[in-house]
């Protein structure tokens, strides 16, 4: 199993709070959101984001209109993921 560190996200559209993530990448990949999900459920893979020297497992959470990832860290879900910047397009 890896432990891939996220760097960037894709949002379309960026600036739109109510609009999820679309993909997730790292130094030398991109996946798209489901892919990331599938794998954490799967168990192939762990994600994660470090923001200021900490460290935020990402996870899945089962939202009213679907799965969607977060970030936890120091016990409780937050929104990491959201201030990580764009993601160059592939």
């Amino acid at each position: 199993m890896a432990d891939a560190r996220v760097t960037c996200i894709r949002k379309q559209p960026r600036q739109n709070p109510y609009e999820g993530i679309t993909h997730l990448g790292g130094a030398d990949w991109q996946w798209t959101r489901e892919q990331v999900i599938r794998s954490i459920e799967d168990g192939t893979n762990t994600f994660h984001t470090l923001v200021d020297g900490n460290r935020g497992d990402i996870g899945v959470v089962n939202g009213p209109n679907g799965k969607y990832l977060r970030t936890y860290a120091d016990g409780r879900w937050n929104d990491n993921l959201l201030s990580l910047p764009e993601c160059p397009p592939r």
